[in-house]
């Protein structure tokens, strides 16, 4: 997966499921759901999806049916053990965007479809396999201004392994006790992804210390396979799967949390910014109502009546003080309705930026478990309305002229001069 590094690299992930599970698997698969939680499927890119095999019955009935013609066996299996695997195949948007998109997506997991096939055992194991290509790259798109889609492949199958079953001691015929009866083909999740034993270059067991061989984990050989089989297709451009990464491990829904909460990431440090311009803001606005205050000393002077006169004296210095004040009212009486609206605005903007950030953080504390709800599309609203609300105010400083007010916007405002 990408890592913002700008290398493309392949990743193979598998998931178990059960019986219990395998319907919401095909629902959202073969596209059956008349609505989606995930906003960035497109229904009307639906029909480009492309299936290399088409179920041809749900995957329930293709598995019972199998089961009744003696393909599959699950002797011995309990009630909720997984019968169905999934392999999702993928690579980082970019490099089908850079590549030429749509076709060159439907020429790799072409490819990547035999692969699977191979891993599985056999395509009669394959219930179905489907690129999905109605899944909008929300990050990209908007980085580009323009539609980019997240191509991957979905393969659903049943996982199986090659069981021997020996005559036992209650045959008639002693001398087939112990014999091969039969040989089926065993429905087994747990060792179908077996560790395996790593090699060294002369393909020998490399041993631990104490004799046991190190074992390779079945995942990080699914990645091996993956890569592998698309290096020998000719896809030379593209690497491994990181090793040791979490992503060989995690389950589909696990994965898509982890990008959201990166996404969410990035929505939590823009929405600080703007706290912090509102706080700035906030302390400017201070620093206008404590002007305020050498107004209302004024009023505490009080002038002395000249003897035999109407008229009345003032100390020189309160005098000074009168005519400063007065200077200031003068000037602030002008400006005091156009400031009185640009108050009221930013005042109106600290609060709802306060509102929001609460209810961030908030968001933020759901995350904290791979099983919260995501709600970043409402996030991302949220946000694009903060922004809309502070260009707002901004707007409202620049038609009143009161940029002059903000020294640490004095810069913005000669770029907008400039601009006229």
């Amino acid at each position: 997966m990408a890592r913002n590094d700008g290398i493309d690299r392949t990743s193979a992930r598998n998931v178990n499921l059960t019986a219990a599970k395998i319907g919401n698997a095909q629902r959202h698969n073969e596209r059956e759901k008349e609505s989606y939680t995930n906003s960035d499927i497109v229904p009307e890119r639906t029909p480009q999806n492309i299936h290399f095999k088409k179920p041809t019955a749900g995957y329930a009935e293709m598995f019972a049916q199998m089961e009744k013609d003696g393909v599959i066996s699950t002797r011995g299996l309990k009630s909720d053990a997984n019968l169905y695997g999934e392999l999702i195949f993928d690579v980082n948007s970019a490099y089908f965007y850079n590549h030429g998109g749509y076709d060159f997506a439907k020429r790799f997991y072409e490819d990547a479809y035999k692969s699977a096939v191979e891993i599985v055992g056999g395509e009669q194991y394959i219930l179905s396999a489907v690129m999905h290509a109605d899944e909008r790259n929300r990050a990209m798109s908007e980085a580009l201004g323009q539609d980019v889609y997240h191509y991957h492949l979905h393969v659903v199958y049943i996982p199986v392994v090659e069981k021997q079953i020996l005559w036992s001691k209650r045959c008639k015929d002693k001398s087939l006790v112990g014999t091969v009866k039969e040989t089926i083909m065993q429905v087994s999740s747990s060792k179908k992804w077996l560790s395996k034993p790593a090699l060294d270059e002369q393909g020998v067991p490399i041993l631990q210390k104490n004799g046991k061989p190190v074992l390779r984990k079945s995942y990080s050989v699914l990645q091996d396979d993956f890569f592998q089989a698309m290096r020998n297709a000719g896809y030379t451009d593209v690497e491994r799967g990181e090793r040791g990464s979490s992503e060989e491990h995690l389950t589909v829904t696990q994965f898509k949390v982890l990008k959201e909460r990166e996404r969410l990431t990035e929505l939590t440090e823009h929405t600080a910014r703007k706290s912090k311009e509102a706080a700035a803001l906030d302390q400017k606005i201070e620093r206008v109502q404590k002007q305020q205050l050498a107004v209302e000393s004024v009023e505490k002077i009080e002038p002395k009546s000249v003897p035999l006169s109407s008229k009345v004296m003032l100390d020189r210095s309160e005098y000074e003080s009168l005519a400063t004040a007065a200077k200031k009212f003068y000037v602030q009486e002008r400006k005091e309705s156009k400031l009185q609206k640009a108050l009221d605005a930013a005042m109106k903007m600290i609060s709802e930026l306060k509102a929001k950030v609460a209810a961030l953080t908030a968001e933020l504390a759901e995350y904290k478990s791979v099983r919260g709800q995501l709600h970043v599309a409402e996030l991302e609203q949220e946000n694009g309305d903060l922004r809309n609300k502070l260009r707002s105010y901004e707007d409202t400083i620049s038609r009143n002229h009161l940029w002059n007010l903000f020294p640490c916007h004095k810069a913005k405002t000669a770029t907008r001069d400039n601009s006229r």
